[in-house]
C-alpha cells in the first residue's frame, strides 16, 4: 500500500491545499493530511476546527483520513507507515525552502518527498494571505473551500 502523508498547519484549508490533497490522492492508495501541532505558534482556527474543515471537505473521500500530530514529521511517518510526504509548491521560493527539508528528512529517514505544484490558478493562495482577508472583513470565499467559508464567519 502506498501511504502518503501532506503535513500542514491548514489555517485554514485553502483551495491550495484542496487542489494538492484533490490531485494527490491519485497518486497514493492512502493520504493522511496530518495537521502538525506546535505550540509556539499563535493559530487564528483551533485544532478542532482545522480538523473537521478537512474532514468534512472531504468527508466523501476514503482515501483521506485527517489526523494530528506533533514532534517531526519523519517520526510521524514512521509510526503511520507512511513511505511518502507530500508537498505543494507554489513559487521558486516554496521550492528552495521544500528541498531543505525534503533532504534533511530524506537524511533523517529515508523517506521519499513528492511536490505536486498548485494548479496556475491557485498559486497565489495561501494560509495567511487568507487569514488577512478573514481580519480585515474581505471576502475570502474565493479562496478556500465551502467548509471553511461556513464555519469561519464568525472569525473576522
Amino acid at each position: 500500500m502506498r501511504r502518503a502523508i501532506f503535513p500542514g498547519s491548514f489555517d485554514p484549508l485553502t483551495l491550495g491545499h484542496y487542489d494538492i490533497i484533490t490531485r494527490g490522492i491519485t497518486l497514493f492508495d492512502e493520504l493522511l493530511i496530518a495537521i502538525g501541532i506546535n505550540a509556539d505558534k499563535k493559530y487564528m482556527f483551533s485544532l478542532e476546527e482545522r480538523k473537521t474543515f478537512i474532514e468534512e471537505a472531504f468527508k466523501n473521500e476514503p482515501k483521506i483520513k485527517v489526523v494530528t500530530y506533533e514532534g517531526l514529521t519523519v517520526d510521524f511517518c514512521k509510526k503511520v507507515k507512511a513511505d511518502f510526504i507530500l508537498r505543494g509548491l507554489r513559487n521558486p521560493g516554496d521550492f528552495e525552502f521544500e528541498k531543505a527539508i525534503a533532504h534533511t528528512n530524506r537524511k533523517l529517514s529515508e523517506i521519499e518527498t513528492v511536490f505536486l505544484l498548485t494548479s496556475s490558478g491557485k498559486s497565489y493562495i495561501s494560509s495567511s494571505i487568507v487569514r488577512d482577508v478573514i481580519r480585515n472583513g474581505g471576502d475570502y470565499s474565493g479562496l478556500v473551500p465551502n467548509t471553511v467559508v461556513v464555519k469561519s464567519q464568525n472569525k473576522g
